[in-house]
């Protein structure tokens, strides 16, 4: 009969010690597996805009090199000086960023408030064809806003509203709305009923308790659908291109265009412009990203 020897309790305690270690270091390759990994995609994202600021600052000769250069020999504020007197066009920079300012803010505004109005009542009350109403939603934000491009023009024509920002407006408030309803709806619906029940019972009205007990709340979800709605509006060429066609209207989208020439392209100027272009949306991000950030999962855990 033989004995077989078991491992002292030092070779048990070294193998856990060495086992621990093994993951440890697993744990590590992955972190950094992990890191390295997103700083490829950060890279990958980051490389268009580096490259767009580049060549804002670049000499035409430089644009034009046979190989392409990441950063400037020779820097200039040429093209921002174009782009900001308004070369070739009727208009200084300043007076299309007036418009598109105007434009999109006037989009979130109404947009949100027409939006957050509807989703209260889609997410409190119960009536008849509230099912088909939000697959009416869903329905539209299937269909490209470019396809409604001849019967939008067709309308806005009967109504005096081509060649004006009120019209472009009016189609952007709709064609975010549907957007905007569905997503506050979420946000309306984690709001707990016993909070307006118990403010109700305090003697509040309804206004009182929408205004100063729901609305707080919704805040952050307004925030996430106001900056869907000011990029929507900030960014869309199409249907300012096929409304606006005196240049005392255009919008700052529309004004790259007038860089693309028949025998050559401007690059130095469509990058000056885009980046000029970029600073107001970067800003506003600044602003509300802290809004952000919890507006995205607030309304995600209930409706």
């Amino acid at each position: 009969m033989t004995l077989e020897a078991r491992p002292s309790g030092g070779r048990r305690r070294a193998r856990r010690a060495g086992g621990m270690g093994g993951a440890r270091v697993t744990g590590r390759a992955g972190r950094v597996a992990l890191n390295g990994a997103g700083l490829l995609v950060f890279l990958f994202a980051v490389f268009p805009v580096f490259w767009m600021v580049m060549t804002a600052f670049k000499t035409d000769e430089d644009i034009n090199a046979d190989v392409p250069l990441p950063v400037p020999v020779h820097w200039t504020l040429g093209h921002f000086r174009n782009v900001i007197s308004g070369q070739g066009l009727e208009y200084g920079l300043f007076h299309f960023l007036l418009n598109s300012a105007i434009v999109a803010l006037v989009t979130v505004v109404v947009s949100a408030l027409v939006a957050l109005l509807a989703a209260y009542a889609v997410a409190r009350t119960r009536f008849r064809g509230r099912g088909a109403f939000l697959v009416m939603l869903i329905v539209v934000q299937m269909v490209p806003l470019e396809a409604l491009l001849l019967p939008l023009m067709l309308n806005a024509q009967r109504l005096h509203l081509l060649n004006s920002l009120t019209g472009v407006i009016i189609v952007y408030i709709g064609s975010s709305l549907s957007f905007s309803i569905l997503m506050l709806r979420g946000f309306v619906a984690a709001v707990p009923r016993q909070l307006e029940e118990a403010a109700a019972l305090d003697g509040a009205s309804g206004r009182t308790v929408f205004w100063r007990i729901t609305f707080p709340l919704v805040a952050p979800g307004l925030v996430a659908t106001g900056i869907f709605s000011f990029v929507t509006a900030w960014n869309e060429f199409v249907i300012a291109f096929a409304f606006l066609k005196d240049q005392q209207t255009y919008l700052l989208p529309l004004t790259l265009s007038y860089h693309f020439g028949r025998t050559q392209v401007e690059w130095g100027s469509i990058m000056a412009a885009s980046t000029l272009f970029t600073i107001p949306v970067m800003i506003f991000f600044l602003i509300v990203q802290r809004r952000m950030v919890s507006g995205l999962v607030a309304g995600a855990v209930k409706g």
